[in-house]
């Protein structure tokens, strides 16, 4: 596995906060740690909205009235959805 160093430059109040949790009181055992679970927890996050999203989206398809279904090809769903599997 690679790893990269990242220097990240935190006023006064922020150093203060991450300090707090990180030390012999705190949850972490150092800065790395803490930055690593915040990263995965934004992740998580973001898996977690797009899941709402899905589901959304999927309940909105199947309270659709049959009448209002489409037949496509596979060529024509992919021409239609393929922007919006697009990641950013």
């Amino acid at each position: 596995m690679h790893h990269n160093t990242l220097t990240v430059q935190l006023n006064t109040q922020l150093n203060d906060f991450v300090a707090a949790n990180v030390n012999d009181n705190g949850t972490f055992e150092n800065v790395s740690e803490y930055i690593r679970d915040l990263i995965r927890r934004d992740m998580e996050h973001k898996d977690q909205l797009a899941f709402e999203q899905l589901k959304a989206e999927l309940a909105l398809a199947f309270a659709a009235p049959e009448k209002s279904y489409q037949k496509l090809t596979k060529d024509q769903f992919l021409a239609r959805n393929l922007a919006s599997f697009k990641i950013a």
